[in-house]
């Protein structure tokens, strides 16, 4: 069959991924779609992948794709007559320890929260299930009934063909060669065979994802790594339907394959492949045996599985996966091209997220947005940080060796570090900080006092900043702490279309006079928060924008995705050229009164407004705002006078107790005052209205502006979902997000985000509860709460008004 001319949508790529893809594209949308594949179909890492389906992951939408991947694999066989090896086994997860017991019992409080049933088991139930183990040093085990297997190979054939009978044209022995492109776009697939034209490109290419993206201008910070496990011959006693194993204390995980059992690991020090090309003829090859790397995992699976010793090795399998710098896959439309999009990086989970990924990046083709809060998969969360190929070699090596590691809540990376430091680096190493990492940028986010190593201790509980933090974060409610927060993401947008281009973009007015500065969201076309921010007006044409560090790319490329065509409006990225300074605390104003000429009363300077003022020499953009509800600016400095205006903050606020503080407290004094975080608190699946955020959007004027037709049909309706504050009293409960919220005693909804506030002296949960018949006051205050934390029930009070303003008689609770 020749190559056609011309496709709406071209999928490069013929995996799990890609054909799931294809297939969605012309099940779901009727696309006209052409599949490349530049080999045989499965022939890059597909067809050597162990088949392990799980399901849950510590995102709602996620776990969501990973659902959705087991219905579609279960009903597949049906409708395209071809078989897939799914097995319904379900999962044991083993544990060893009280620290991974914790973890699990976390992990069945997310299931819960999250529609899953997942149980915890004791060690004499896990040998009644899987008889051939040695449980004799077992805390216990989680089990996920619904988790199973599958061979890779039949559902992406089973796949395939299904998006044949549904119209989709498949190409193998295709290679591309390039793209014709033009102002940042693909106007034609170029290929061994000719060229295609298309509407848009997926780049579905695995491994070669990276190579595929770099034709085209795009980055995919992908890592090859090279992944072993054995077959062996039957294993006598091993029953069909033994259930998947994963034994990540030791590393290891186990799947009953004809007789025998599939064994692999991830070890702590994994081999990765090349950081340069991928070679393109790697097709249904391997690399050779490593026995010696392999024989870690031999060990620790014969002490799990004592008849392994006696068993024989049928085969052994070594090749590569594509891994990403942080553990998750990459999907979505790329910043650099506005008509291709990706779906790699699967980081060996792409059996179990083949059918669902597929589902979601054909929605996301052909809406040209995400149908969920995908952010936590979004190729945007990366930033020019993400070229440097040996730094994303070590980070991925990194974070495949912690794949079986516990998830300690608030763990940092260690590798590739420091990468970016503002200009106080230094300066705030000398007060004991102790950093952490967010897009690359060494940020502090706590300091230890003298007499205690300034180093952060992991555990289950409180860990050893907590004291601290309390003590940072009672500083800036009772004197002034000055925040290091040059990370910001700062844009600015000129042009005498710039009010124009901005009002359609945000769901606030930020058409108010220069001077003034505003909160807003920007709303996708279902009125879901895809960012907030803020907006500072400087002249009538130039406007500067603050968001957050590791949202820089995504917002950066929302706002210049969505100015409308014809408009004067430059969007410039201006990050490196400031530091800011957050200068916050009832002393504040003190404080920047003795270091500038300029009248900061609240009379000249109101809350709100933005002003140009002098401090140490520099010309410092001062932005009258807070995040921790107190008296504050945001100094946005020129970078290289950071240093020299952080003196003479330091200098001047001695008298009024001036310290540098941290992100960890920064985190703990929002939660009393109630911000809301983008990404746990607010998402794409939030409105502004069930947000409590209301106030902030412009619907009383008559300017047109994304999400509002949405917003304006929600009209009266009453709200079936609402974001709501709870605490907890005892001290000793820990929450970190995804504890299950019961009302009366009934499941509600979750929490997005948890912590603990040192003010009011209480552990501070945010979450949506949920109600089909509505959420009004009423609803909401006539129940009783209690959470569920690592499966234990603990009462818990709501309140739907912040737990601390100043302006009041600063505590509520």
């Amino acid at each position: 069959m020749a190559l056609p001319s011309h496709a709406q949508i071209v999928v490069i790529g013929g995996g799990i991924i890609g054909c799931s893809t294809a297939y969605h594209l012309a099940r779901d949308h009727k696309a006209d779609v052409i599949l490349l594949e530049q080999g045989k179909l499965t022939s890059g890492s597909t067809w050597h992948a162990a088949g392990l389906v799980g399901q849950l992951r510590s995102s709602a939408s996620i776990t969501r794709v990973l659902k959705y991947s087991v219905e579609l694999y279960k009903g597949l066989e049906a409708e395209t007559g071809l078989a897939t090896g799914w097995k319904m086994t379900g999962c044991l997860r083993l544990a060893t320890n009280q620290d991974r017991w914790t973890e699990y019992k976390r992990l069945a409080t997310t299931a819960k929260s999250f529609g899953m049933d997942m149980q915890l088991v004791s060690p004499d139930e896990v040998k009644r299930m899987w008889p051939l183990m040695d449980t004799s040093d077992l805390v216990g085990a989680s089990w996920l009934p619904t988790d199973g297997q599958a061979s890779p190979s039949d559902i992406t054939q089973s796949l395939a063909k299904g998006a044949r009978m549904h119209g989709a044209r498949l190409f193998e022995n295709v290679r591309v060669t390039g793209f014709e492109m033009k102002d940042g776009r693909i106007l034609k697939v170029k290929t061994d065979q000719g060229d295609i034209a298309c509407d848009k490109v997926v780049n579905c290419a695995g491994q070669w994802a990276r190579q595929v993206g770099a034709m085209a201008g795009i980055n995919v910070p992908l890592q090859p790594v090279k992944h072993q496990y054995i077959i062996t011959e039957k294993l006598p006693g091993l029953a069909t339907d033994a259930p998947t194993l994963r034994d990540p204390d030791r590393r290891t995980y186990f799947k009953e394959e004809v007789g025998g059992l599939v064994m692999g690991g991830y070890e702590p020090n994994p081999q990765g492949w090349t950081t340069g090309d991928v070679p393109n003829d790697w097709e249904f090859r391997l690399f050779d045996d490593d026995f010696d790397h392999f024989e870690q995992h031999m060990v620790q699976a014969i002490e799990r599985v004592p008849g392994l010793a006696d068993v024989g090795v049928k085969q052994m399998i070594n090749g590569p996966e594509s891994f990403t710098p942080d553990g998750n896959f990459i999907l979505g439309v790329a910043p650099e091209c506005a008509n291709m999009f990706v779906g790699a990086g699967f980081n060996a989970f792409g059996i179990a997220s083949g059918g669902g990924a597929g589902w979601v990046l054909a929605q996301w083709v052909v809406d040209g947005e995400a149908p969920l809060d995908l952010w936590v998969v979004d190729i945007r969360r990366f930033s020019g940080l993400h070229r440097d190929r040996q730094w994303v070699s070590d980070r991925t090596l990194e974070a495949y060796g912690k794949h079986y590691t516990i998830g300690y809540p608030h763990e940092e990376y260690a590798s590739g570090r420091p990468y970016i430091v503002s200009p106080l680096y230094e300066r705030l190493k000398a007060h004991r900080a102790v950093f952490g990492s967010k897009l690359g940028w060494e940020r502090p986010n706590w300091f230890a006092p003298e007499g205690m190593e300034a180093k952060d201790v992991y555990a289950m509980g409180r860990q050893n900043w907590f004291e601290p933090v309390g003590d940072e974060h009672k500083h800036v409610r009772e004197a002034v702490g000055v925040f290091d927060q040059s990370s910001f993401a700062k844009y600015e947008m000129a042009g005498k279309d710039a009010q124009k281009a901005l009002d359609f973009i945000c769901a606030n007015d930020v058409s108010k006079p220069a001077g003034r500065l505003t909160y807003t969201q920007l709303l996708n076309t279902r009125g879901g928060i895809e960012a907030d921010l803020t907006v500072a007006r400087l002249a009538d044409n130039k406007f500067y924008i603050v968001t957050g560090t590791g949202f820089r790319t995504h917002d950066l490329a929302w706002i210049g995705d969505h100015i409308p065509s014809g408009l004067d409006a430059r969007l410039v990225d201006v990050t490196e050229q400031f530091g800011t300074l957050s200068l916050m605390g009832p002393n504040a104003r003190k404080v920047l009164e003795a270091v500038t000429d300029a009248d900061v009363s609240n009379a000249a300077f109101p809350f709100g407004h933005v002003r140009e003022i002098e401090i140490a020499g520099a010309t410092v953009r001062a932005l009258r705002v807070t995040y921790v509800g107190e008296l504050g600016w945001e100094l946005h400095v020129p970078i290289g006078a950071t240093g020299e205006v952080f003196d003479a903050l330091m200098a001047a606020g001695k008298p009024h107790g001036i310290r540098p503080v941290g992100y960890r407290a920064l985190e703990s004094l929002r939660l009393e005052k109630g911000y809301r975080a983008w990404g746990s608190d607010i998402t794409p699946n939030d409105t502004p209205f069930e947000a409590g955020l209301g106030w902030a959007v412009k619907l009383r004027k008559d300017t047109d502006f994304l999400g509002r037709k949405p917003l304006e049909k929600l009209g009266n309706a009453p709200l079936t979902k609402r974001l709501a504050c709870f605490t907890v009293d005892d001290k000793n409960v820990v929450l970190v997000g995804r504890e299950t919220i019961l009302r009366d005693g009934q499941p509600v909804g979750y929490l997005t985000s948890g912590g603990y506030g040192y003010t009011v002296g209480k552990n501070i949960g945010f979450g949506y509860v949920r109600n089909a018949g509505g959420v009004d006051d009423a609803f909401l205050t006539g129940g009783n709460y209690e959470l569920v934390v690592a499966m234990e029930r603990v009462p818990a009070t709501i309140h739907l008004e912040p737990l601390f303003d100043p302006a009041a008689t600063r505590v509520k609770a």
